[in-house]
């Protein structure tokens, strides 16, 4: 809870951090208010649609709570920006996560 409370006061000085909003989304993600962590995760993307991560970790969220189907959304989106930019590493995590769930 230590780090949830220095993120969230980090956050007050820089409320559209992306990288902040993505470490809060984690840490509420293990508390296992994943609802919370989704919302967080959906708002990095609609305010930078080109954090890579965040497409792999919203994905596995949608997974754990059964929506396999925006799981492949997300992770559709995601390839789609990783092949833009050229990062053959995401690229292939997102590929494989789309693969497994469609399996």
């Amino acid at each position: 809870m230590q780090r949830l409370a220095k993120i969230q006061e980090m956050l007050m000085q820089e409320p559209e951090d992306s990288f902040l909003n993505y470490a809060l989304a984690l840490e509420y993600a293990k508390t296992a208010n994943l609802k919370k962590a989704i919302e967080l995760i959906e708002n990095v993307l609609k305010r930078d649609e080109n954090y890579l991560g965040a497409y792999f970790q919203l994905g596995k969220f949608y997974e754990q709570i059964g929506d396999f189907q925006k799981a492949a959304i997300i992770y559709n989106k995601g390839i789609l920006i990783a092949q833009k930019k050229k990062d053959n590493k995401t690229l292939s995590e997102l590929s494989e996560a789309l693969i497994m769930i469609e399996d």
